[in-house]
């Protein structure tokens, strides 16, 4: 796949992702996004930083996007897989300031975990093996 059509695909869902929060349709009555987790305006920062990161790399080029989908899927699918073992982030702190989420079931641990799986294996593919062909 072309690294900048894989660096715009990530631009548009981690915008996606730093506006759940505000659409009454994706939060339950307890405030958690697909009745999951909670986001708050640091982690909504942070997604927004992340897509503005990707769309820069998109208008720099190629080798930027490249160098974004590398970098970026490396660390989001490492922080999906923290997600998973701890409960927690490390992208976003959470993991050193509140530690271990031990209160957390197991598998919302593993559905909270999920988007950056996809999202970090996605960048990884298209960063480290698919740039190589194209």
């Amino acid at each position: 796949m072309n690294p900048r059509l894989a660096a715009s695909l990530l631009a548009a869902a981690l915008f996606f992702a730093a506006i759940t929060n505000y659409v009454p349709a994706f939060v339950d009555a307890e405030g958690r996004v697909f009745g999951l987790f909670r986001l708050d305006i640091y982690k909504d920062a942070l997604h927004l930083a992340s897509a503005l990161w990707a769309l820069a790399a998109v208008l720099l080029g190629r080798a930027a996007s490249v160098s974004f989908l590398r970098l970026f899927g490396t660390l989001y699918f490492l922080d999906g897989i923290c997600g998973v073992l701890t409960g927690a982030s490390f992208l976003d702190l959470s993991l050193f300031i509140h530690g271990i989420a031990r209160d957390m079931p197991w598998m919302i641990s593993i559905l909270s975990s999920v988007p950056h799986l996809l999202l970090g294996g996605f960048g990884m593919a298209t960063g480290w093996l698919g740039a190589r062909r194209g």
